[in-house]
């Protein structure tokens, strides 16, 4: 495809980046307010920047970049009305960008008179498209052009006395700028500048475009940092776009590769693909045990403010902030975080601060204000143990393992049924309508037991029953309840069936918490289905489930064929 050729390596066999790891957060600064606000369709106004401002500083941002000046009369009122109005708090940098022109940079300085600390950034076009297509300029050309407004923005320095300015300099689309040449730019902008280690100047190095995969952008940066003289003067500043899709990816071997300071947005908004996605960038920090210096701690509210002041909408899949990032639809990811959840109560209960291990989430969903309760949702695809999950975390009903194939052979069918997923709601009314409410064809009306005078052992219960609409006193015994239920069951011409499991919970805590039985049975012809009861009464819970999975599984046989036994049991039996 002689259309496209690949990017050109960086000859940098000594590389150092990838022997590296993110140790400490960089300098964060946020460009939602220029190259954010740029790209809408409907741009902010004062009132709207205002709020994300605030929405920034609370962040824990110290470096904002709040507009172009010169450009517009909105960003040049809105700087003032931040300054004017005190709104910047002491520690925070306001950063202004302009061209290199003098007309610009002093309308710039006007912007900005008053305030406490201030980045000025200058940028200029250094790119071999650029100076060829663009400009129709030398490389001299280009940079005697970022000398005389390096010039000009030190002697505009004396219009703002009192007033904290570090120099920032861009040359723009350093990603597709000669190495050598956008060197000897910025050594010239700083031979200008006169940086020291005392009193530094930001080296901004832009991927204003991405032509290269990460580890390029990474040699360019490390190539960068090593070469620059007086490397001890200047922060090497990134601000990498997302036309491949790679500038999270970009922006973190970038800092491997010597980048002091991060340039980006609050998820990625920016022009044609985006900026770097900052929130990204630091929960990826904190999810390695890095904490990023930002205030993550409630995504789902960071989110809703950004989306209603630029109009934006954050994708389902978007990392962290996305509705369906912590969430898992295939059953056997849902099998691996239930349990994985299971033992992290386990480990919570002991320490909190024990290594995160659960599978398929890197990072704890409350650390950053999102919930459980979507981490599992159901569907067609769905498995057994999302169904479990669910009941479990929002209804306290602990389904036995041996239950949930299934309880979640019936979720997926209903699902099925449906066409879509199911929510919790839902969830729990199938579980209760398929195997609790389960009162037909037969039916408990009451119930009686007491010791057998013949066998303390064994217990004799005396039950009044309602079977297709008939009523029948039945007497049984066993070694417990259930067991003389049971009996009592098949004695008087009932399905033989046999009790294969059986499991209890308390519903809650305290006197009044419900009892919850589970109970699975198996038919003399081999049908096996399981029932629920919930009661008071823990007894009475253990019968009701008797009965409900008796019912369920009497709707494979036929009812006629029963209901004669019964009868036939019922005429046969001593009157007295």
């Amino acid at each position: 495809m002689p259309k496209y050729q690949p990017f050109p390596k960086v000859d940098l066999p000594d590389r150092q980046w990838p022997n590296r790891e993110i140790t400490a957060p960089p300098i964060w600064c946020s460009v939602d307010l220029r190259d954010g606000n740029q790209a809408l369709a409907v741009p902010m106004g004062v009132n709207q920047k205002l709020e994300m401002f605030q929405l920034l500083v609370d962040v824990g941002f110290k470096e904002i970049e709040v507009g172009f000046p010169a450009a517009s009369q909105i960003d040049f009122d809105f700087v003032r009305k931040l300054i004017d109005d005190k709104l910047v708090p002491d520690d925070v940098y306001l950063q202004v960008l302009t061209q290199a022109r003098e007309d610009l940079i002093s309308r710039t300085f006007d912007s900005v008179r008053g305030a406490q600390n201030v980045v000025l950034h200058m940028y200029n076009s250094t790119s071999t498209m650029q100076r060829k297509i663009t400009f129709n300029m030398s490389r001299e050309q280009i940079k005697e052009i970022a000398i005389r407004g390096t010039e000009f923005v030190r002697k505009q320095l004396e219009t703002v006395p009192g007033t904290n300015v570090r120099y920032q300099y861009s040359p723009e689309s350093f990603s597709d700028t000669e190495l050598d040449y956008a060197l000897e730019v910025c050594e010239a902008v700083m031979d200008v500048w006169q940086p020291s280690p005392d009193n530094k100047m930001v080296l901004n190095l832009p991927a204003t475009v991405e032509w290269s995969t990460p580890n390029v952008h990474a040699d360019q940066i490390e190539w960068f940092s090593r070469t620059v003289k007086n490397r001890d003067s200047v922060i090497i500043s990134l601000h990498t776009h997302n036309d491949r899709g790679t500038g999270v990816a970009a922006t973190e071997l970038g800092m491997l590769a010597g980048g002091e300071r991060v340039e980006g947005t609050l998820f990625g908004n920016g022009e044609r693909t985006g900026n770097v996605d900052i929130v990204t960038v630091a929960l990826n920090m904190y999810s390695h045990g890095v904490d990023p210096g930002l205030k993550m701690t409630d995504v789902p509210l960071l989110r809703a403010k950004y989306e209603k002041l630029t109009g934006m909408k954050v994708h389902e899949r978007h990392p962290y902030a996305g509705d369906l990032v912590f969430t898992a639809f295939s059953g056997s990811h849902q099998d691996a975080i239930k349990k994985g959840m299971d033992r992290r109560d386990e480990v919570d209960a002991a320490d909190r601060d024990t290594p995160w291990e659960v599978p398929y989430l890197s990072i704890d969903p409350r650390d950053i204000g999102r919930t459980y309760e979507a981490i599992i949702r159901i569907n067609s695809q769905s498995g057994k143990g999302g169904v479990a999950y669910v009941l479990s975390r929002e209804f306290g009903i602990e389904v036995p393992k041996a239950m949930q194939p299934e309880l979640g052979k019936a979720v997926n069918e209903r699902a099925d049924e449906l066409g879509n997923e199911m929510n919790m709601n839902e969830i729990y009314h199938l579980f209760t309508t398929e195997f609790v409410e389960r009162s037909e064809p037969l039916r408990v009306k009451q119930f009686r037991m007491q010791t057998a005078e013949a066998a303390h052992s064994e217990i004799e219960c005396s039950a009044l029953i309602r079977y297709e609409g008939k009523e029948l006193q039945i007497e049984g015994r066993g070694n417990g309840p259930i067991s003389a239920f049971v009996h009592a069951l098949v004695e008087h011409g009932l399905p033989k069936f046999k009790i294969m499991n059986f499991a209890e919970q308390a519903l809650g805590s305290g006197e009044d918490a419900d009892a919850v039985a589970f109970v699975q049975i198996e038919t003399e012809d081999g049908v096996a289905r399981w029932g629920v009861g919930i009661d008071s009464d823990i007894t009475m819970a253990g019968l009701f489930a008797v009965t409900a999975a008796l019912n369920r599984a009497v709707s494979n046989l036929k009812p006629t064929s029963i209901a004669e036994k019964v009868a036939e049991t019922a005429a046969q039996a001593p009157r007295g």
